[in-house]
């Protein structure tokens, strides 16, 4: 084997958030467009020049998401199992959303009724605006801790419900997953519009950094004041094949900022996250659309990368039973599969980058009124 178990471990974290990363700066825009289609758009025409900014890439975007899901299932099984078990009906609710993004690409455009359009407009700002949202409060449940816990014969019981997932920390994770992903479509509609749709979509770039900035800061200062993260006391050798239970787990205060101590470089990422959504909005407001969209992306990612750091190597906390938490160490497949799927993802995720810069560079320019009235018939 290439690697030892260990080191394999530490790459499918970096791996899986590679994934996370990419979905979010590519799918990430898709959903930030459509949460501002019936906004940004006032009428018909406008509203069909806003989606044909994505309806050529969407689709393809969507392999990142599918990759990240399949990735997790094969490399942290337990994770996954966790994850469908404790978060069912929001994933289900995330599902639903998502239902609406490819019918009213294809249908919303197939009958000139304003009715008819009008309502497929809010579904896809459903599909939007759902997502982003869901995964949002999901991630701010996993920083306060999972209400999980294993059995002695290693059974999985989870004693929450949906609306556990509904507190106030996980409703601020939400409101800043959904203004960063806005900040993003919206920086994105200014690179790839013009005129009045340009000069809404760069109003929503500055008021969605505003937002992303204030609910990063008080997320950050409720994380490092106002909560207990998780810390592991004892556990066996990492290299080594290990249960979950067999690792001794302690809730303390401050404890989410254990990484950022230990190596003093990652409050580069919380700095970044800061610096380039303030660059969207001197960049939105100087009305340079391309490093705007560019600044959004490094926000974005540089946010994901906190929340990462911060969370190394827990997974999924148990807020019940603290010693029953997932981590990279031990939610893992066997040493064999991860190093069989190194392999796989070593050769496919060039080609997944390759084939997204080619669409991109063969879609490339602004889609305008005239387009639209040129394709009448073709166009979304």
């Amino acid at each position: 084997m290439l690697f030892d178990y260990m080191t394999l471990k530490v790459i499918w974290w970096c791996f899986v958030g590679v994934l996370i990363i990419g979905f979010a700066l590519t799918d990430g825009f898709d959903f930030g467009v459509g949460m501002s289609l019936p906004f940004l758009g006032r009428n018909d025409t406008e509203r069909r020049v806003i989606i044909n900014t994505i309806g050529p890439t969407w689709e393809g975007n969507q392999t990142w998401f599918i990759a990240a899901g399949g990735c997790l299932f094969a490399a942290w099984p337990l994770v996954y199992g966790a994850a469908f078990s404790g978060f069912y009906i929001a994933l289900m609710l995330l599902l639903f959303a998502l239902f609406f993004r490819p019918v009213g690409f294809d249908y919303r455009s197939k009958i000139a009724d304003p009715r008819w359009r009008n309502s497929w407009d809010w579904a896809l700002f459903t599909g939007g605006f759902v997502p982003p949202l869901i995964f949002g409060i999901a991630f701010g449940n996993l920083l306060q801790g999972v209400p999980f816990h294993y059995d002695d014969t290693m059974r999985m019981e989870y004693t929450g419900n949906f609306f556990t997932l509904l507190n106030p920390f996980g409703l601020l994770a939400g409101v800043l997953s959904v203004a960063m992903l806005a900040m993003h479509g919206a920086t994105f509609l200014q690179q790839k519009t013009v005129g009045a749709i340009a000069e809404r979509a760069r109003r929503m770039a500055v008021a969605a950094a505003a937002v992303s900035i204030a609910a990063f800061a008080a997320a950050g200062l409720w994380v490092a004041y106002g909560m207990d993260g998780y810390r592991i006391t004892a556990m066996p050798d990492v290299n080594t094949a290990f249960m979950p239970v067999a690792k001794t787990v302690v809730r303390a205060s401050g404890a989410w900022l254990d990484n950022y101590s230990r190596w003093p470089a990652t409050i580069a990422l919380p700095a970044a996250a800061f610096l380039a959504a303030l660059a969207v909005i001197v960049l939105s407001l100087s009305r340079r659309t391309l490093g705007a969209f560019l600044a959004s992306g490094v926000a974005v990612a540089a946010i994901i990368l906190t929340a990462g750091a911060a969370m190394f190597p827990f997974v999924m906390p148990s807020s019940l039973a603290p010693g029953s938490s997932l981590t990279a160490w031990d939610a893992v497949a066997s040493h064999k599969s991860l190093g069989v799927m190194f392999w796989v993802v070593v050769v496919m995720l060039p080609i997944i980058i390759m084939y997204t810069t080619w669409v991109y560079s063969v879609v490339r320019g602004k889609v305008t009124v005239e387009d639209i009235h040129a394709n009448e018939h073709t166009a979304y």
